[in-house]
């Protein structure tokens, strides 16, 4: 009798974590946006960047921004961040913003061995979980049942648009069903449609019938002419927004708020490779805050030394000493894959000689 009273009574609700709903409500709109993009569940994003951060608050979440556990690959050539995981020295991928990470996960799955996985209809969360287990994801064998569970205790699969999403996918789809419209209306048509409101005067029309196209003749004004800058005002304009400073004998500006490398480059009329080789930045994208070179950085700094914290990576202190990535491996002797400092050290960024005074 107990056990058909137990069976008869509803289920509990899971209780729910507030810091996973605050996780939630603040990274579902980048989800429902990488399925608009890339045709990946938003569920299936927000349960593995859930269980892959534990909620942002993970090691690899905090200190380098990936929150979905991608390790470094051979085809990886951004930031890279060190910690024990299925080895001592594992290398994860590091990341300039957490959104740049979304991105990344949504791109990482388009590789051929998730192929399999868009034959799943984007509203069956569960064969994805699992497809995603077996097309070796995760080691962990429980892995596509925590994801379903997270998806179910959080509602997850109630993640939808409200209003359609105007994306790089759907402006393509948009862009390809106009014109595919505009080649057919000229067969259908022969003639010009006249106005429908008799107040409004009718176009000058001259049509011409058969296989020659419909030519319309109109008087609308012609949109007034803008002279283009020229390279030096486009450059002048920018160092105006920009101001140019300078550090250790290098020029120097502080990017902005929608600052990119190519647009940058574009401005002050130089290809965008020189200018992120001369920030160390090939796989690395601009952020507000940086410090970004319009010259090559220099061998050697104007500190004999610098203490470097826990946390820092190599890329911020090349920056921040106007000294160039290598230039640092080579006078400390560091492993080439080190990209952030684990621990308190002294790095110098001259040659010293033993007794610690400058060559």
């Amino acid at each position: 009798m107990l056990a058909a009273i137990l069976l008869s009574m509803p289920v509990m609700a899971q209780k729910q974590s507030q810091v996973y709903l605050d996780y939630i409500a603040q990274w579902k709109d980048v989800a429902i946006e990488q399925q608009a993009d890339y045709g990946i569940p938003a569920a299936i994003t927000m349960a593995q960047a859930l269980l892959e951060s534990a909620a942002g608050q993970s090691e690899l979440a905090l200190e380098a921004n990936n929150h979905f556990g991608i390790k470094c690959a051979g085809d990886w050539f951004g930031g890279v961040y060190y910690m024990e995981d299925d080895a001592k020295d594992d290398c994860f991928r590091s990341y300039g913003r957490a959104e740049e990470s979304f991105r990344d996960h949504s791109l990482f799955l388009q590789r051929p061995r998730y192929a399999t996985c868009f034959e799943i209809a984007v509203e069956d969360y569960e064969g994805w979980a699992y497809r995603l287990k077996e097309c070796g994801y995760a080691t962990d064998m429980f892995y596509a049942k925590k994801l379903v569970k997270l998806i179910e205790d959080y509602r997850l699969d109630t993640l939808v648009v409200d209003e359609p999403v105007v994306t790089r996918r759907t402006k393509k789809a948009t862009a390809v069903k106009e014109m595919e419209k505009e080649k057919e209306e000229p067969a259908k048509q022969d003639t010009v449609v006249p106005e429908q409101t008799p107040k409004k005067k009718p176009l000058k029309a001259a049509v011409v019938r058969g296989s020659e196209p419909i030519m319309v003749i109109h008087n609308a004004p012609e949109p007034e002419y803008v002279e283009p800058l020229t390279e030096r005002e486009e450059r002048d304009s920018f160092l105006l927004s920009h101001p140019k400073r300078k550090f250790n004998g290098v020029s120097y500006f502080v990017a902005r708020e929608g600052d990119t490398y190519a647009n940058v480059a574009f401005r002050l009329n130089m290809r965008e490779r020189d200018l992120r080789e001369y920030n160390d930045a090939l796989g690395r994208e601009m952020a507000k805050g940086d410090r970004i070179y319009m010259t090559p950085k220099k061998m050697t700094g104007t500190e004999a030394y610098v203490w470097a914290y826990p946390g820092l990576s190599l890329w911020q202190l090349s920056q921040s000493a106007g000294v160039q990535v290598q230039a640092i491996q080579k006078l400390n002797g560091l492993d080439p894959r080190i990209r952030v400092f684990r621990t308190r050290q002294k790095i110098y960024l001259k040659k010293v000689k033993e007794d610690g005074n400058k060559r």
